[in-house]
């Protein structure tokens, strides 16, 4: 009797315990379902002013959607405030990116290409989700893009021996012009150009020194994007400031503000361009009228945003 006991609990524990094997998968398996179900974490598209992501002080955004229509995310939508914040933090940054050596504008300037090629493939999405792309056309947008910020780079300790001559004169001096940064850069990208557009026009305006509030054309996610790679690209906080939002809104005060230097146009073909090169006039800026797609890419381009200084000394007579 007592053998037939035993046996009967042995049964009895293997049963159970097989029970408990057969039933931990399942667990397992429903554990995995609800870890597959996790909710993603979407993206905040904020502003850039100097080095930082504040969303905008009117708590505006701008739905962007996909070629289809479909909802991709919210953009900040800029203000005034936003873009007078934007130019404050573009003056007190100038002169410190105007002050460092031409060198290191143009290592700068190649760590961005370099970044950039590192988060390629997430550029490339973007474009493709906002602008219909395919996404070889897409790589293609973006490969051209990294390749104008090292050419740029490229540019930045030459440029001066382009812009800049020894004057001939009657009398006994030496007589020498130089290119300058023109100052603080306001700019309306290309609208339709994604993120080569904008490229083509905020990294001539940096070689010389200039600093930039620059407002996106059709690819804000793009645009806020290449905002996160100057952050991480030793560039300066306040050197680049990026206004999501309506051009049509921002440029009139872009155009009329006082500590603005020069004014960029490329971008604003389809806005009343002429009231804002009348508004630029009253304080004198200089101005880059409307061109058709991208900004070309010439040494001219970038001497268009600086100023020559002409210096007299006189020659020594031993």
């Amino acid at each position: 009797m007592a053998t037939s006991k035993t046996s009967k609990t042995a049964t009895a524990t293997k049963a159970a315990a097989t029970e408990a094997t057969t039933a931990r998968p399942a667990g397992s398996r429903a554990a995995a379902r609800a870890a597959s179900a996790r909710l993603d974490v979407p993206k905040t598209y904020k502003l850039f002013i100097g080095g930082a992501f504040p969303r905008s002080e009117s708590g505006r955004v701008t739905e962007v959607t996909d070629a289809r229509g479909r909802f991709v995310a919210n953009v900040a939508k800029a203000s005034r405030k936003d873009a007078r914040e934007a130019v404050r933090a573009a003056r007190k940054a100038q002169p410190g990116w105007a002050g460092a050596t031409a060198y290191n504008r143009g290592q700068v300037l190649y760590r961005v290409a370099e970044v950039l090629e590192g988060r390629k493939a997430q550029f490339v999405d973007e474009l493709v989700q906002t602008s219909g792309l395919t996404a070889a056309r897409a790589a293609k947008q973006v490969e051209a893009a990294i390749d104008l910020w090292v050419w740029h780079a490229g540019w930045t300790d030459k440029i001066a021996a382009i812009g800049g001559n020894a004057n001939a004169v009657a009398g006994p001096y030496f007589n020498i012009s130089v290119p300058e940064p023109t100052g603080v850069v306001a700019i309306i990208a290309p609208q339709s150009e994604g993120l080569l557009g904008l490229t083509s026009v905020v990294a001539p305006a940096l070689v010389m020194g200039n600093s930039v509030v620059v407002v996106p054309g059709s690819a804000p996610l793009s645009a806020i994007s290449l905002a996160e790679v100057l952050a991480t690209s030793d560039m300066p906080g306040g050197v680049v400031n990026v206004l999501t939002g309506d051009a049509a809104e921002l440029a009139p005060w872009l155009a009329s503000h006082a500590d603005v230097n020069a004014l960029d146009l490329t971008g604003a073909g389809s806005l009343d361009w002429i009231s804002l090169e009348q508004s630029a006039a009253d304080t004198l800026k200089r101005v880059i009228r409307p061109e058709p797609g991208i900004a070309p890419e010439t040494p001219q381009r970038i001497l268009a945003l600086t100023e020559t200084k002409t210096i007299w000394h006189t020659k020594s007579r031993l």
